[in-house]
């Protein structure tokens, strides 16, 4: 068996949600979700077309993942190019596409937070990036799907301290919550409308995943180990879609986190 990272497994179970001839919408800054898109467009979903925030456009072809020099490829292997105004109002809602967002909190029904942490707006104990136009979709979308490079009690939580993306609640008239979601120690769907666990990473318990979320999940009654990736997947992730690692941004922090972003920039030669 290929030894494989966490970071690869994700990407890997990204790709397996993908449906070809989908349109799949890349955020700003989401490598794994992107790494995962490319590699179900190399393997069984070719007619796959991507709706790029960067560079604003719908892409037939892909480009390897970068950071510096990242916005020029996709510019140049737009179809169309739109403003974001304009996607968000007219093009998304009529392609309907599948994205995956990273929250900073989610609860058991699956409403997230993007917006801070703590309950007082103006005076929060931490600002996040902010909701963007995660509100617009989440209230009519029927593909929305959740990752999280690092589960603990920080992010799974009883209640969210705001709401930005809307989860599985009564008060919903159009779309529906989040399908899906993939962390760092298993896999997740709101299938009775509360989290439920589906399947646990190779080295990961069941208990392990309970201790690290604030709230008791579900268990499938077919629970099972997440299955591991192909030599193929694991390839075409090494040596195509992102030589420079730029996925395993996501999973670090700190002093790590800050080495890898110099080592991607001088490798790309855009300091």
């Amino acid at each position: 068996m290929t030894e494989f990272t966490i970071d690869e497994l994700m990407s890997v179970c990204i790709s397996r949600q993908v449906v070809d001839g989908e349109v799949l919408a890349q955020g700003i800054n989401t490598p794994l979700v992107m790494a995962g898109y490319i590699l179900a467009q190399c393997t069984h979903a070719p007619n796959v077309r991507f709706a790029s925030a960067i560079g604003q456009s719908i892409c037939q072809e892909w480009a390897p993942l970068g950071v510096g020099r990242i916005e020029d490829l996709w510019l140049g292997k737009g179809l169309i190019h739109v403003g974001f105004a304009a996607a968000t109002a007219d093009l998304l809602p009529n392609y309907n596409p599948k994205e995956f967002f990273r929250p900073a909190q989610v609860d058991s029904v699956g409403n997230f937070n993007n917006i801070a942490f703590g309950r007082d707006y103006y005076h929060p104990r931490m600002r996040l990036p902010g909701s963007g136009g995660i509100p617009d979709v989440t209230t009519y979308s029927e593909h929305i799907y959740l990752y999280v490079p690092r589960h603990s009690r920080v992010t799974f939580v009883k209640e969210v301290d705001f709401v930005s993306g809307l989860g599985h609640v009564p008060v919903r008239r159009r779309g529906r919550g989040a399908n899906y979601l993939i962390t760092d120690l298993g896999q997740f769907d709101w299938a009775n409308g509360a989290m439920r666990l589906t399947s646990y990473h190779p080295g990961v318990s069941i208990e392990r995943i309970q201790q690290k979320t604030g709230f008791s999940l579900e268990i499938a009654p077919d629970v099972h180990e997440t299955p591991i990736p192909a030599d193929e997947e694991l390839r075409l992730l090494r040596e195509e879609i992102d030589p420079l690692n730029v996925r395993k941004l996501e999973t670090l922090g700190g002093a790590a986190r800050k080495d890898l972003l110099r080592q991607i920039l001088k490798a790309e030669d855009a300091f």
